[in-house]
């Protein structure tokens, strides 16, 4: 067994904190709620009362993202090329989607380093989210206030485990 003897004992801490958050984190979570408030706390819920999502998380440091309103309406065409500007200007109003490698930087945050989104400005960027578990549930937040829906808001996405 090799020990290190170069790593102070807190830095072996944070280490191990880190190690033990990513891998509470690995696997495919599922959207419970996603709510915004203001910093004169107004609550609103960006996605509708009932969101549809999917996060996964793999073993290989990767992360995907896909959020939506869970009341979004059928398109008239059955297939996506066929659909009208309008139509398709609507259905991504409703939804996000992004992706990329993620890091444990400390016990409380996690970084997604967007490398594909449905918002082409997140390309190349980090979104940084606070990370809490609370029994089966994870919930990934923006604790600074940030533009979102017309305010400064922050935001908590709560997430429950599949499988």
């Amino acid at each position: 067994m090799d020990i290190d003897i170069t790593a102070h004992p807190e830095e072996k801490g944070e280490r191990a904190a880190r190690e033990e958050v990513r891998r509470k984190l690995l696997g495919a979570w599922q959207l419970v709620s996603y709510t915004a408030r203001s910093t004169g706390g107004e609550v609103i819920h960006p996605l509708g009362p009932k969101p549809q999502g999917l996060i996964l998380y793999t073993a290989q440091g990767y992360m995907s993202a896909q959020l939506g309103r869970g009341d979004r309406p059928l398109m008239i065409s059955g297939r996506l090329e066929d659909a009208a500007t309008d139509e398709l200007a609507r259905a991504s109003v409703s939804y996000l989607a992004y992706g990329g490698p993620f890091e444990v930087v400390d016990p409380t945050t996690v970084e997604h380093r967007v490398t594909t989104s449905l918002f082409p400005n997140w390309v190349g960027r980090t979104q940084v989210r606070k990370v809490t578990f609370a029994d089966s549930l994870l919930k990934l937040g923006i604790s600074t206030p940030v533009r979102l829906w017309g305010a400064e808001r922050t935001a908590e996405l709560t997430w429950s485990r599949l499988g």
